[in-house]
């Protein structure tokens, strides 16, 4: 039997020591994550996260150092034949003077920034997010 596996690519973008969240409707579920998605067949993962901060926010980013890379077994929200793989890293974008700059570019999504220091497995709705906070809390600019 072949499970697929379904890998995801996140970016953390910092700004005055808050971190951008992002709020989707995914398959009728209301979601918190950072923003990222799905790795396409022929893309790299830095190569994935540009695309999609451009695809979500309009804006180009820089892909910074890695985070973390899922290593436990996650079955997938929202389909229990795949298996779930995430990778994480820090990105910048040149220039972000306001946080107004990051503008949803996507229909249903909206974005809100929290304090580092604030940050908890509460704000987010994903099992891997919830689990790599304090990860996310250290990376203080």
């Amino acid at each position: 039997m072949l499970f697929p596996f379904n890998i995801r690519v996140y970016g953390a973008l910092i700004w005055e020591d808050s971190i951008l969240l992002s709020h989707e409707l995914i398959l009728g579920k209301a979601v918190t994550k950072l923003p990222g998605g799905g790795l396409e067949y022929g893309e790299g993962l830095r190569e994935c996260l540009v695309r999609e901060f451009m695809e979500e926010t309009g804006l180009q980013v820089r892909v910074g150092a890695h985070i973390y890379t899922t290593d436990f077994f996650q079955v997938s929200a929202f389909n229990p034949n795949h298996q779930v793989i995430s990778v994480y890293y820090e990105v910048a974008i040149d220039g972000l003077e306001d946080a107004a700059e990051v503008q949803p570019q996507e229909p249903g999504q909206t974005f809100s920034w929290k304090r580092l220091g604030e940050l908890s497995c509460d704000d987010f709705s994903l099992p891997i997010d919830k689990a790599i906070v304090p990860l996310l809390r250290g990376l203080h600019r």
